[in-house]
């Protein structure tokens, strides 16, 4: 299983009137985990795109624990539990200091920009994601 870990501060946009995070911004959260966690790997978003592959949301699920607010510093763990196939999910937790405040996931689908249908996952993702879904 592959996890990693980023920050983001919560900046006054993002509150809604009660002073907490508005619900959607967690989905923002979410994006910057993936991004932060494929660049952990050594890939990016762009190297992707730049190689005819984009990856739309299919799914995605939020449980609100604790509400967060403005100036919060929030660790996301970022967790790909199963190496993809035409598939991945990400699995997110985020944290204020040790306190969980806030999970989700979500899915993603690889598709060929060229021709709009699904693929399989890119050869140099399976290569790097590979060695952390062995048994040792």
């Amino acid at each position: 299983m592959y996890s990693t870990e980023t920050e983001v501060r919560v900046r006054y946009s993002e509150t809604d009137q009660m002073g907490y995070v508005y619900y959607g911004n967690y989905a923002a959260y979410y994006e910057v985990g993936r991004v932060e966690a494929l660049r952990s790997l050594g890939m990016s978003y762009r190297s992707l795109e730049e190689s005819g592959i984009m990856m739309p949301v299919l799914e995605s699920h939020s449980k609100y624990i604790k509400p967060a607010r403005y100036d919060d510093l929030i660790r996301l763990q970022i967790i790909i539990p199963t190496l993809p196939t035409s598939r991945i999910t990400f699995e997110y937790k985020l944290f204020l200091e040790e306190t969980l405040v806030h999970e989700g996931s979500t899915t993603l689908a690889f598709v060929n920009m060229e021709t709009g249908r699904p693929m399989r996952a890119p050869e140099a993702m399976i290569h790097l994601l590979k060695p952390f879904y062995e048994v040792k």
